[in-house]
């Protein structure tokens, strides 16, 4: 197999192991309710964790799940309604879903189950100001956050304290039925409660950590936000249980056992890189080059979330296609390292494709072709660069979210 075909099935076998026909029936709860399954979800893994509660759920099920447009499945959902919002940025698709599905909450009587199923995704499209915030506002924060090169941690912060849904706010709504939370992880650290921001898992609300966030990366007008912030009520979340049935942990050791099936030594860096995209992918071929030069052949697995620091807002290209520039530049043409990185939900950034491929090859074919990637990456238009090249990956939305797959495949061994 040639490296781009080997890195892209392994890529494809990571997003398999996470998938939620594969990692949620386990989860499930068991038998019927004495009433109603109500399942209420909401991220880009939303409509295929609905159609495996419907699949597997007995007793009578409905409930809504919103996912991101394009993001939806051909299974069916049965009485479990999908819609389509707008991702990263809330649309009123995404405040429709949160007023409907609170309502759906708080519908919930004794005897019923409520099942919340979030995956990564769900912040944007779950949009519902708390009193004194408009939704236009809580628009203008995620647009300056997102841009602001923020981590996804900070921005979520933020969107929990805005909102009346986030931080447990959904699940303070339903009064007396058994709820259970279910979530394919996209955070570092995989703590619940960030998933989606955590519309089902109440936090201790810190209005001044949010107020000091907007500080730092230099928002302005926030003076209704602090007012607002100030006379928002803490959520009274019961006790329930929590699984957490996928993480970028299960993808990367199911890519670990195929490449070592396929005779290649795997070393996994870690599945919780943050920062900078393009810095960590210089760090990277560092980290190549010196095992390339020690012969022999591994891969370099890896996974997380890193940021951009968006200088071009009319740029072409997501965190994934910046790192593998960062890590371009930083190999100088060293022979024999080929990498993939792509985003597990099937979209980098913005545009149409999970990630990209590239090799020595590629390298060789943009030096041929006039292509300045160092000029690229500080335009924030490395789609640009690897779409002539031909080596962008696009499989679609993959249905699932445990957040960045990275592999470097070094090939030491003497020609």
């Amino acid at each position: 197999m040639t490296p781009r075909a080997l890195l892209t099935s392994w890529f494809l076998r990571g997003v398999e192991a996470c998938h939620p026909r594969t990692v949620l029936p386990p989860v499930l709860p068991d038998g019927a309710p004495a009433g109603r399954n109500i399942v209420l979800g909401a991220g880009k893994a939303a409509a295929a964790m609905a159609a495996v509660a419907h699949a597997r759920l007995e007793g009578p099920t409905e409930g809504l799940v919103v996912t991101r447009y394009g993001h939806t499945t051909t299974e069916p959902t049965g009485d479990i309604e999908v819609i389509e919002a707008d991702h990263p940025v809330p649309d009123e698709s995404s405040v429709d879903a949160a007023r409907r599905m609170l309502a759906l909450a708080e519908s919930a009587a004794a005897g019923d189950r409520v099942i919340f199923l979030f995956s990564g995704g769900g912040s944007a499209l779950l949009c519902a100001p708390v009193e004194g915030i408009s939704a236009r506002r809580k628009q203008e924060v995620t647009r300056f956050l997102l841009a602001s090169g923020a981590p996804i941690g900070e921005i979520n912060l933020v969107r929990k304290h805005m909102s009346a849904i986030k931080g447990g706010g959904l699940a303070s709504r339903v009064a007396a039925a058994e709820m259970y939370t279910l979530v394919i992880s996209d955070v570092v650290g995989d703590d619940p409660s960030d998933v989606a921001s955590g519309p089902s898992i109440g936090i201790t609300r810190n209005p001044e950590a949010a107020l000091n966030i907007l500080k730092n990366y230099g928002y302005k007008g926030s003076k209704d936000i602090r007012t607002a912030l100030a006379s928002a009520g803490q959520f009274v979340v019961r006790e329930h249980p929590v699984s957490v049935a996928a993480t970028s942990r299960n993808a990367l050791e199911s890519i670990r056992h195929a490449v070592e099936a396929k005779g290649w030594e795997p070393i996994i860096l870690g599945d919780d890189l943050v920062g900078d995209a393009s810095d960590t992918g210089r760090r990277h071929a560092r980290l190549a080059i010196e095992r390339y030069r020690h012969g022999a052949r591994k891969a370099l697995i890896s996974g997380g979330e890193l940021t951009v620091r968006v200088r071009n807002p009319n740029g072409r290209g997501g965190r994934n296609l910046e790192y593998l520039v960062g890590l371009m530049l930083g190999l100088n043409g060293t022979p024999g390292i080929s990498a993939l990185a792509c985003d597990s939900d099937g979209i980098d950034g913005t545009e149409d494709n999970a990630g990209a491929c590239f090799d020595a090859g590629t390298i060789r074919r943009a030096v041929g072709a006039g292509i300045d990637f160092a000029a690229l990456l500080s335009e924030n238009r490395c789609y640009d660069g690897f779409e002539r090249l031909g080596e962008l990956v696009v499989t679609g939305p993959t249905l699932t979210n445990v957040n960045d797959i990275r592999i470097i495949l070094i090939d030491g061994t003497p020609s």
